[in-house]
Parts: structure tokens; sequence; C-alpha cells
């Protein structure tokens, strides 16, 4: 199960005002149920989990069987909610080092950096240790098909693919409108591999789509017990939203008492990837004419060592939510030395988990202590049901929290403002 506890949040709120959070958070849920909110065309990643389509999982993982069978590396072309659901459910659920159960993952067309371009092309280039030529497939994921950092890439990508494969064609797998745009006017001319995003799902509420399960399932996750572990936090909600509507209305009476920034900290490294997905989650739906939290992805207890002094005495405009597994596996005792040089014997017999266990709940209670509230979601066990099953509480509750702010979640009308100012620099016809 996934757990919130909220605790030493609630400390640092006066009841009445917990209270009037709740029930905007209940009215807010409301809307998002009846579609009467703002942005109601954009609610399809939660029809997906109340009408579960089983053709489409045995698709996608047909598919991921088959390019793992085959496959040394699989590229994810893409940016923003294109790549970082993939990339936060893989992190969480792969090994640190190798490649699992599935190809090599790398991501490309998710900056515009010509060094980092060019050494993906020269590492796919340079043969295997027994001297053979990499197998590499790569999935480009756009619903526009000319996201600039996304499209450089493939074109880079796809000129190399054509040049160095005589079955080309069945190594590209397009993710994107079901019409219109660059890359079906490319999927028309080629024949690739098409997986449709729904119109009414947003880039960063994709995960659960094939923008997400396909790379997902490349990496040999078990798409079907994640996306149902969606549907069933999906399910249990809709029936008692009690746990939810508390996680928002506490970050919205936070909100609401002048905490600007939320820091989302992990001790377990594996879950920075989907601290990264909450920022942007949290980020491009909340920030908003002048509203919302700041989201900062912290790694502790690594950045405890380089800005723990600003959370412990900093200005006090910040809350902090946690997250934390509690059963891990026992990977690493810590065996008795003799003789104690490093003064480390006291934990001799504890495991790394109880260790770092323990260094969240002191880090949490200094936290607290210097005036930072905490919230800590926890997952009974890191595995594709309890992932599923936070993908979807996090989406569902950054909907409820923004409709609260009387803000549409679901558009991102600033991230447009860059863009103009970089077409016109670039000379980009009409710009």
């Amino acid at each position: 199960m996934i757990r919130f506890d909220h605790s030493s949040a609630h400390t640092f709120l006066e009841p009445d005002a917990l209270q009037k959070a709740f029930e905007q958070a209940k009215t807010a849920f409301g809307k998002v149920q009846s579609k009467t909110g703002h942005g109601p065309e954009w609610l399809g990643w939660r029809d997906i989990l109340s009408d579960p389509n089983d053709a489409l999982l045995s698709e996608v993982d047909s598919l991921a069987q088959s390019i793992r069978n085959d496959a040394d590396v699989f590229i994810v072309c893409g940016i923003g909610g294109s790549y970082l659901g993939a990339r936060a459910v893989i992190d969480a659920l792969t090994p640190h080092f190798g490649a699992g159960k599935g190809p090599e993952i790398i991501y490309a067309g998710h900056h515009m950096s010509g060094t980092y371009l060019r050494d993906l092309m020269n590492y796919l280039k340079a043969p295997k240790a027994d001297g053979s030529p990499k197998s590499v497939y790569v999935n480009v994921i756009s619903k526009s098909g000319t996201t600039t950092e996304t499209a450089l890439a493939f074109r880079v990508i796809r000129k190399w693919i054509h040049e160095t494969y005589d079955d080309a064609k069945k190594r590209i797998v397009c993710t994107t409108s079901q019409s219109g745009g660059a890359l079906n006017k490319l999927i028309d001319a080629n024949g690739y591999k098409k997986f449709v995003l729904p119109d009414d799902v947003g880039g960063r509420f994709s995960v659960l789509t094939p923008v997400g399960l396909l790379p997902i399932a490349v990496a040999g996750v078990d798409i079907r017990n994640l996306f149902y572990g969606a549907v069933s936090a999906y399910n249990e909600i809709e029936k008692n939203p009690d746990d939810l509507l508390t996680y928002a209305s506490t970050r919205l009476a936070l909100y609401n008492s002048g905490k600007a920034m939320d820091m989302i900290a992990s001790f377990e490294p594996e879950l920075g990837g989907m601290g990264g997905w909450m920022q942007q989650l949290f980020g491009e739906s909340e920030g908003k004419n002048g509203k919302g939290m700041f989201p900062v992805l912290l790694g502790f207890s690594t950045d405890l060592h380089s800005v723990g002094q600003m959370v412990q005495e900093g200005q006090r405009n910040m809350m902090e939510t946690f997250l934390v597994v509690d059963n891990a596996p026992k990977a690493i005792i810590v065996e008795e030395e003799d003789g104690d040089t490093d003064g480390l014997n006291y934990l001799a017999g504890k495991s790394f988990h109880e260790i770092n266990s323990k260094a969240y709940l002191g880090t949490r209670e200094a936290h607290v202590e210097g005036g930072v509230p905490c919230i800590s979601i926890h997952f009974d066990k890191l595995d594709e049901e309890h992932v599923g099953r936070f993908i979807y509480l996090c989406e569902i509750a950054i909907a409820v929290y923004v409709y609260c702010l009387d803000e549409n979640p679901f558009d991102q009308p600033g991230v447009e403002a860059y863009k103009k100012a970089m077409f016109r620099l670039l000379g980009k016809p009409g710009a």
C-alpha cells in the first residue's frame, strides 16, 4: 500500500485552516469526478483506468518482448512528460547497474547538447566487446513531432538507423497523436510502427499510456501489474477519497500559510527519477498566474552535505515531501571489524536499509524542529503495483490541489515563452 504521514506537518497548522482546506479539496475532487472544473477535456488519464484496454497492454507488451529479444540499446527520444514518467518507473524498478531484464535504455531528445548527441552517436556506432555491431531501436515520443529538442535528436538518430540497418523500419517506433503533425507524416512515408497518445491526455499525465508503457516494458518491467496498481488506486479513491483529500488539503493549507517551496526528497537513489517526474507534474500543473509552490528535487543523504544547512536554518518558506520505502531487501549487512579503526562497529549486524531508515527519521525530526513541515509518502515496498498506485495518487492529488487554486491543472501556457524567444533568435520563419 501507499501510506501518507502528515503528522509532523499538521503541527504547523491551525485545525480550522486544515478543515477549511479539506472542504475545498472535497469540492475540487467532486469537480474532477463530474468533469466540471477547468480543462475537463484533459481528464483522459482517469478514463483509461476506469475502462482498462487489455488489448493495448498486450500489444505493447508483445512488441516490447520482440525488441528485448533483439536490441542491445533502446533509445527513448522525448522531453518532459514524453520521457520523465518512463524514466522514473525504469529507475525505480530496474537495477542501478547493467541492463537488467532488457536492453540498455538511453535517453535522447531531452535537451539540445551537441556534445551529448555526438557522444551518443559514437557509442551507438562502436562495436560490442565481441566485435559485433550493436542492435539499436528507438522510440520517438512527441504529440506534435516538432518539439525542437526531440525533433533534432530524432533527425540525427533516424538518419543513422536508416543508413546502418536493412530493417530500419522495424527499429523505429513512434508515439504521437492520432492524426496530423510532422511525426505522422514520417510514419506515413516510412511505415513505422505507431502508438497513439490519446488527445485527452496531456504529456505529464501520460506515463500509463503507450508514452510510458512501451519503454517501461522494453526495460523488463511488468506493465500489467503497474497499470492495474493504478487501476486499484483509482477504484479505491473513488469509493473513499479521505486519505487523498487529507494529503491535498495539507499541502493546500501549508501553501496558504506562506510556504512557497516543496522539497521532494528521498533517501533511496532509485526514487530520484520519481521525484523528477513529480517535479514536472507539480511544477507545470500549479505554476500559473503567480500561484503555486516551487518543486525542488533533493537526493538524501547526499544533498544533506550540500543544501542541508539551507533546509535546516534558511528561510522558513519551505515544506518537505519525503518518499520512503518501508521494506527493502537487506542487501548488505555491516560486519564487525577487528580493532574498530573506523569506529563503525556500533553498526555491526545492521542492514544498510536499517541505517538509511534511521537517517531519514533523524533528518525529518531535525527539519521539523528547524521549522520545516514534513509530509512522508510511504511505499510498503517498491514493486510494479506500488509504483502504479503512486503514479495515480500523484496525478489525482495535483489535479485536486490546483482546482483549489482555481487554476487549470492541465495546461502550461508559460512553457511557450522560451520557445518564442528561441525561435526568434534562431531566425525561424514566422517567429
